[in-house]
């Protein structure tokens, strides 16, 4: 993420230079970056205890295990024993995450390259 990282802190600080950020509405008042808006009311206070406990949902938990795997991946030769069964856990963690609606291409290292060439397109 190092490159949205960048993207973004040029992109802040040329509008602070233009004077963007002057006058806005709450200017120089707390944060609240705590605040559930999305969740409805009757569910904040079991979220937060869930969050608080460090539980992620199912399938954010199968998508940090699938790239935990891929970078565990990155560091086993092929011709060691335990490359298969781990890249084939992976392949299966990746068909679930795909039943569940989700994007696999983070696997693939398909988005960092996507990414580097549309804010090369932007500048």
């Amino acid at each position: 993420m190092w490159l949205l990282d960048q993207w973004a802190e040029r992109h802040i600080l040329d509008a602070q230079r233009q004077g963007e950020f002057d006058n806005l509405p709450g200017s120089g008042e707390p944060l609240t970056l705590d605040e559930d808006l999305h969740v409805p009311p009757e569910l904040r206070a079991g979220y937060r205890l869930l969050k608080n406990a460090g539980c992620l949902p199912p399938e954010l938990q199968q998508r940090k295990e699938a790239v935990d795997l891929a970078d565990l991946l990155k560091t086993v030769s092929r011709d060691e024993p335990e490359y298969e069964a781990l890249s084939r856990r992976l392949a299966l963690l990746e068909l679930k995450l795909r039943q569940s609606g989700l994007s696999t291409e983070f696997l693939h290292g398909e988005y960092a390259h996507n990414l580097a060439s549309k804010m090369k397109e932007a500048e």
